[in-house]
């Protein structure tokens, strides 16, 4: 695995590993690259399977004023041609799909496929203020409060871990909660919080899935179905015995369905 930095502003971290077409993975709003170590050792046998740290996140640098989804495809396009693409196959969880949807509704001609893992179309699409308001409440209160992101780390995950995740998942979410960068943490919940569908689901034309942890109880199956349903019904895979970080309490089963619907995209000489 070779570990990279992008120049910026803002400089991006990524870590990369094996060649090929580009599978470039999208963490939620709790993780960071990391995440995704266990996705990229079993993809790079066929891909140059890529994680990115988000602009606040992780390795990569801060930045001035709020989150805003246009600076982040924007950096994702930085990261291509850096890496001296011009398309990618997008996985993005959480807000990381909230994200890859924004790239195909920006940037559609940088995407080859996208498969969109414990996510919605957003929670102000699909929630009232109520709502919302009750939401951000929750999880900024403690930090307006004088806690630091490690202080709420374990809390905030035993909320989206799997009722029988693994230790090791679970351990790892903690830690990556507790790594956040808190200014960038409070902005990022207000644009995730707030965002609202600016795609046309189904106007997209490339290849497209949805999955979902068993336990997921933050975007749980019925939101899945329901964004499937957006993109004129396209397979929902439920990932078993996990929660909302699928990818981390059932790598392998992730993993084996994230394959089979990759192995089902056409190869760039098929659309030639």
């Amino acid at each position: 695995m070779h570990h990279l930095t992008v120049p910026g502003p803002p400089a991006i971290a990524l870590d990369c590993q094996g060649q090929g077409e580009i599978l470039l993975f999208l963490h939620g709003i709790g993780g960071n690259r990391t995440n995704w170590h266990e996705q990229l050792a079993f993809f790079a046998s066929r891909y140059q399977a890529v994680a990115i740290d988000v602009r606040g996140w992780g390795a990569s640098d801060d930045y001035d004023g709020p989150l805003d989804f246009d600076d982040v495809v924007d950096d994702i396009a930085r990261v291509l041609a850096h890496l001296g693409a011009a398309r990618c196959h997008l996985v993005g969880l959480s807000m990381g799909g909230l994200i890859a949807q924004h790239v195909l509704w920006r940037r559609p001609q940088m995407v080859s496929s996208a498969v969109f893992a414990d996510t919605s179309a957003g929670p102000g699409e699909e929630h009232d203020a109520q709502w919302i308001d009750e939401f951000l409440r929750l999880r900024k209160a403690p930090l307006l409060a004088g806690k630091s992101p490690a202080d709420i780390a374990a809390h905030v995950a035993r909320s989206l871990a799997a009722p029988n995740a693994p230790a090791s998942s679970f351990e790892r979410l903690r830690d990556s909660i507790a790594a956040l960068h808190k200014d960038s943490y409070l902005k990022a919940l207000d644009t995730v919080a707030l965002y609202t569908r600016k795609l046309d689901h189904a106007a997209v034309r490339v290849p497209v899935h949805v999955m979902v942890g068993e336990h997921d109880q933050l975007t749980p199956l019925e939101r899945a179905r329901d964004l499937a349903q957006r993109f004129g019904g396209c397979t929902v895979d439920v990932v078993p015995n996990a929660g909302h970080l699928s990818n981390m309490d059932n790598a392998d089963g992730f993993n084996q369905l994230l394959d089979a619907f990759l192995r089902r995209v056409p190869t760039p000489e098929a659309h030639a």
